[in-house]
Formats: C-alpha cells, sequence, structure tokens
C-alpha cells in the first residue's frame, strides 16, 4: 500500500519515515491565506480545529489525478496542516522575525494548544473511493528562555516557517516544558490519528510500512 503525502513538509515526512513510512510527495500548490479569507469572508471567522480541517482537506484534494514519481496515483491520498491556538488568537508561520520574538516573548512560561488536521483520501485504483478527516490537538507548555535565548533561535531561522514559531523535534525542543497529547500532532501530523483513520478506510496500518 503507497502514500502519497501532499506535502513537503520536512518535518511530516521526517514523521512518516520514523514510523516505517517511505511516501511520494507532491506539493498540493495550494494558497492557504487565499482559501481561508474566502471561506471567512463567506462563513466569518474560523475556530482552528476547522481551519486546519479546511486546509488539509484542501491540500490532498489538490493533487487528486496528479501523476507522482512518473506515474498516477493508486493508494492513500493525505493531507495535513497545522495551526497554534494561544491567547485565543491563531498563530500560523511568523515569517518575519519580529514576529516570531513577539510570540515567544509572550509565550515563554506558559501554555497553549497545537491544532493538526487530517484529511485522508482512499485513490486506490486510481480513483477516489472515499475520504476520512479529523482534527486533534495537544497542549504545548513552554519553557522560560532568556532574550538572548529567543533571539538565537530565531537567528537560525527555523521558527520563522511553522506554526507558532516553534518546534519539539529539533532545535526549539529544549525550549518546551511539556507535551499533553500526541506528541507527533505538534509536529504536524498525529500518527496516532492517522492509523485510526487509516483502519477507518479498511486498511492495515502495517500494510502502509516499507521502511527497514
Amino acid at each position: 500500500m503507497r502514500l502519497y503525502l501532499a506535502s513537503t513538509s520536512p518535518a511530516r515526512l521526517a514523521t512518516l519515515r520514523a514510523a516505517g513510512i517511505e511516501p511520494l510527495t507532491h506539493s498540493p500548490g495550494v494558497d492557504e491565506e487565499a482559501l481561508v479569507a474566502r471561506v471567512e469572508a463567506e462563513q466569518g471567522p474560523l475556530a482552528a480545529p476547522d481551519m486546519v480541517q479546511l486546509l488539509a482537506q484542501a491540500k490532498a484534494e489538490a493533487i487528486v489525478g496528479a501523476h507522482v514519481a512518473g506515474g498516477p496515483i493508486d493508494g492513500l491520498i493525505l493531507g495535513g496542516d497545522s495551526a497554534f491556538l494561544f491567547d485565543g488568537q491563531i498563530f500560523g508561520k511568523p515569517h518575519e522575525p519580529a514576529v516570531a520574538r513577539e510570540r515567544w516573548l509572550s509565550q515563554r512560561g506558559r501554555t497553549g494548544e497545537l491544532w493538526s488536521g487530517h484529511w485522508l483520501i482512499d485513490h486506490r485504483g486510481g480513483r477516489v473511493r472515499g475520504a476520512v478527516g479529523r482534527a486533534d490537538m495537544a497542549t504545548v507548555t513552554f519553557a522560560e528562555p532568556d532574550d538572548a535565548e529567543i533571539d538565537a533561535y530565531i537567528a537560525t531561522g527555523e521558527p520563522l516557517s511553522v506554526a507558532g514559531a516553534f518546534t519539539i523535534d529539533s532545535l526549539g525542543g529544549p525550549f518546551i516544558r511539556r507535551v499533553d497529547g500526541d506528541p507527533s500532532t505538534v509536529v504536524g501530523l498525529s500518527l496516532s490519528t492517522l492509523r485510526e483513520l487509516v483502519r477507518e478506510l479498511g486498511v492495515d496500518w502495517p500494510s502502509l510500512w516499507n521502511r527497514r
């Protein structure tokens, strides 16, 4: 059974590889900000779980019918998205150092919620046979790095391109005091949730293992 990852996220790829799965990856090319803005203009502000599910589904659906690694998709397509909910605000990627620094000064020593959305399409046989999805959350409690540590972390560039301006699986890990929930949710992909979704589609989880 082949898993197709509608994402170019190195963290999601590494998480799947560590779980014994080597997916075929394909960039979905979704304009996330434009999609969220359009939906919110029609429906009003989206809650964090609704937003990550919207984007996860859009990413998975964007590669239906695509050719990946020279051939048509024949397997399961996974789309994912993440957002950090802190003080009632939804934070995605900060992009700018000043924005990342402001967030870290506010969130150190405190707790927020990291939401990850999952959308899994059954595309066996080269056609859409069904789809399932779910958003899950893990709470993240930060340590209290001093200003110099925060500035050094931001200078690496790592926090600029991740939801909430932090990681737990790389340089940001030492600045995280505690995670309550599936730790892989914070990386951007809950492995326990993915397994349950895979089984909902009638697929055995071990059938996805293709790495030693």
